[in-house]
């Protein structure tokens, strides 16, 4: 149980309770004051610990209080300015120095009191004044007593002397933010600047930066205060970039070794600031980038100085083996963030330069489709003529090699690398040294035969090694190639007859062969099989109509004979029953036979032969259990071929060419409805039925006479009777629909002549009164809407 006292009790305890706070209180600030005199006494140690709880209020983050600090330090600085260059003129040189020297000094005098009292802002704001005064005190100084002076020397004299005065003032008085970051920004002129005052050349105001740099970068090493650190990191950043890159231009514009050894010299004094970076930074990301810049520039340092003593031809493959020579990094005992950094720089450099090589081995390999409009025009005089185009290079042989090196380079050094290295290096390897098989014979200006020769034996080292293949990646990989290279020697034979039929037959018996192979032997990569299947049915069609063209046939009997393809490729589906490689060989057996029909679209009868061949084999492949949906595409295609005889024949009449159709569907959809008596009308009757009715219709519409209509009506009503008899939506809807439309047709002359004959008032108000009869029976015939909706669904 709580006992609660008197108030007069109660009051006397707060008040105890509140004399010893304040006693507490007085203890501790006492205490405070004899630890900072003991700290002032031991010198600049660092600021004392902040107490642990709240902020004085002069220390707090950005407020109003710092903002008018501020914009008062920028009233007075501003005043400073002025009183400096308007009304200097108006004291002696005493009063002149007296005046500026005082101020200045009261300036940075006075936030060593202001720091005693706790007062920060209102101190960094008086500090902010006091490194304004000193650069105005340099430019009294300079207009008094030293106007013979040159102003860049002068400029550089002084950003020296101002930085080193702020750096030690800030390390006076360490709990200031603004002295030494503005120190460090002082202290990025004056090599600079001495460098233009001496009228430097382009190599010595180059070293100017990257000296500049180099200090940078120790101060952003070693420096322990934050802020210090990030000036220091961008000053690096920015003029070590600026350096390498002037280096780097020096480098590329000497012509002579002297001047790529001097510009050499300076990118390997920017490589070693790199690698000192790369060495004491922290950070696994900043380390790899700034081993790797360091890697660069040691290249463009190498480089550059065997670009200057070889031929401008071997620019490249001289970058290229100072890149490559990078690569041994991989096998010390390096850390692994520097070797990482390192073998990236290696990969620019190599990237680069088979970006320098692609376009040659691009051009020999796109270059021969131009062929496909000069089908047999002549042999050209080599492989290079061959391509139709000119090579973007001067010396081409030079692109193979380095295609080589690099995918050599890819296949030897990504072992250490991890994982992923290794995927990339299984599919870029191949791709390269495909490349540079592809550049070779055209670099080289080997014969024409030989060119082609050496494309359809690099298509069959593709093919054997996707077919001895036992992983997914390298057969995938030479499946692909294989496939580009075969398009691409085909569009090269087309220059002569014999060269595009030999290849021809050589490309279809490769990818036959390769085919064959994978099957049996149970391919890595399932696709690689369909890959080659659909492209040995696709030369065997290009076979068969080159082989047609030569002998002289036209193009409608070139597509007569190009149906074998179809034909055998439809007796191999059938022989391989349910195996994956059947869907891709039953594809492309209806692409080769709409080639086929599209080269015999010229001719009408042999067009009509060509689709009824269509159709048997089609026909032939529904014989197949699960291949009976096969048997639509047969009966379209022998309703085509009917209908495009009769067109031969010049018969007009539509239902000469509907009937036919119309007949046998009715009967398969009777059958169909025997077996399923469920199934719906339209499905077993309805595309047959359309097939006549819709056509007839659009004839008899612009029929002049009456026999069609009146026989049309006829079948229509007969239609429509019996759907309603036996309960078949679709002759019911079909046949009612034709009905009315014909019976409309045949109605509206007599109609348009009543109208005539009626006064021009009453066909509105006919009009008024049914919309009147509707509207009062709306929901009468919405219900008769419903039930006779209702009836419809009940039927089949």
């Amino acid at each position: 149980m709580t006992n609660i006292p008197p108030p007069a009790e109660e009051l006397r305890v707060l008040d105890w309770e509140l004399r010893q706070l304040e006693a507490r209180r007085t203890q501790l600030l006492q205490r405070r004051a004899w630890l900072l005199g003991v700290l002032r006494a031991a010198g600049p140690a660092g600021p004392p610990p902040r107490p642990a709880g709240p902020p004085a209020p002069d220390a707090t983050p950005p407020s109003v209080q710092n903002v008018l600090l501020a914009l008062g330090g920028v009233l007075l600085t501003v005043a400073a300015i002025a009183f400096t260059v308007v009304s200097w003129g108006h004291l002696g040189i005493g009063g002149r120095s007296a005046v500026l020297g005082a101020v200045t000094l009261a300036a940075l005098g006075t936030p060593a009191f202001l720091l005693r009292r706790s007062l920060r802002s209102t101190a960094e704001a008086v500090a902010g004044l006091g490194l304004a005064l000193t650069v105005l005190d340099a430019y009294a100084l300079r207009y008094l007593a030293l106007l013979d002076v040159s102003a860049f020397g002068y400029a550089a004299a002084a950003s020296a002397v101002l930085g080193a005065v702020w750096a030690g003032y800030g390390l006076l008085l360490r709990e200031l933010r603004l002295p030494l970051p503005v120190a460090v920004v002082t202290a990025q002129l004056p090599l600079i600047l001495w460098a233009g005052a001496a009228h430097a050349d382009a190599y010595v105001m180059t070293a100017a930066l990257l000296g500049t740099a180099a200090f940078d970068t120790a101060l952003a090493l070693r420096a322990g205060i934050r802020s210090v650190r990030v000036v220091a990191t961008a000053g690096a950043c920015v003029l070590g970039l600026w350096g390498a890159a002037s280096a780097g231009w020096l480098s590329v514009q000497a012509s002579g070794p002297g001047g790529a050894a001097r510009a050499g010299v300076l990118l390997l004094f920017a490589a070693g600031i790199a690698l000192a970076a790369a060495r004491w930074a922290k950070g696994a990301e900043v380390v790899s980038g700034a081993a790797g810049a360091c890697g660069l520039l040691v290249v463009a340092a190498s480089g550059g100085v065997l670009r200057a003593a070889l031929p401008a031809a071997w620019t490249v493959p001289a970058y290229l083996v100072c890149g490559m020579v990078l690569l041994a990094v991989v096998r010390t005992s390096l850390p692994w963030t520097l070797r990482r950094g390192f073998l990236a720089a290696s990969a620019v450099v190599q990237g680069l330069a088979v970006l320098w090589a692609l376009p040659v081995a691009a051009i020999a390999l796109l270059g021969p489709f131009g062929w496909g409009t000069r089908v047999w025009s002549g042999a050209p005089g080599d492989a290079r003529d061959a391509l139709l185009l000119e090579l973007p290079l001067a010396h081409p042989l030079l692109a193979p090699p380095v295609l080589g090196a690099v995918a050599a380079a890819l296949a030897v050094t990504t072992g250490p690398l991890g994982d992923s290295a290794r995927r990339a290096a299984r599919y870029a390897a191949p791709v390269l040294l495909w490349s540079a098989a592809v550049a070779l014979p055209v670099a080289l200006r080997l014969p024409y035969g030989a060119g082609v020769a050496a494309q359809l034996l690099s298509t069959a080292v593709l093919l054997g090694v996707a077919a001895r293949a036992t992983s997914a990646v390298p057969a995938v990989t030479a499946s692909v190639l294989a496939l580009v290279s075969s398009a691409s020697v085909a569009f090269l034979s087309l220059a002569t007859t014999a060269a595009t039929v030999t290849t021809l037959g050589v490309l279809t018996a490769l990818h036959l062969a390769a085919c064959v192979r994978l099957a049996r032997a149970g391919a890595p990569a399932p696709g690689t099989a369909a890959l080659a299947a659909c492209a040995s049915v696709a030369s065997a069609t290009a076979l068969v109509c080159a082989s047609g063209a030569a002998w002289g046939l036209p193009p409608e009997y070139i597509g007569l004979l190009s149906l074998t393809v179809p034909a055998l490729a439809a007796a191999a589906a059938a022989r391989l029953g349910t195996h994956p490689l059947t869907p891709p060989v039953e594809l492309m057996a209806a692409t080769s036979g709409a080639v086929a029909v599209v080269l015999a679209a010229g001719d009408a009868p042999v067009l009509a032969l060509v689709l009824a061949v269509c159709g048997v084999i089609a026909s032939g492949t529904a014989l197949r259990a699960d291949r009976r949906a096969v048997g639509y595409a047969a009966g379209v295609l022998f309703v085509l071929a009917s209908w495009v005889r009769l067109a031969s024949w010049e018969v007009s009449t539509p239902e000469a060419y509907t009937l036919p159709a119309t007949v046998p569907a009715l009967l398969i959809g009777w059958l169909r409805r025997r077996r399923d008596p469920a199934a719906s009308s339209w499905t077993a009757y309805g595309p047959g039925l359309a097939v006549t009715l819709l056509p007839s219709l659009a004839a008899a519409w612009s029929d002049v006479h009456w026999q069609r209509p009146l026989l049309l009506g006829t079948a229509a009503l007969a239609l429509t009777l019996a759907g309603a008899h036996y309960r078949l939506r679709a002759p019911l809807v079909l046949g009612g629909a034709v009905l009315t439309l014909d019976a409309l047709h045949e109605l509206a002359p007599y109609i348009v002549q009543v109208v005539d004959a009626l006064p021009r008032w009453l066909p509105p108000a006919l009009a008024g009164l049914l919309l009147l009869a509707v509207g009062a029976t709306y929901e009468q015939r919405l219900r008769d809407a419903r039930r006779f909706r209702n009836v419809l669904n009940r039927m089949h």
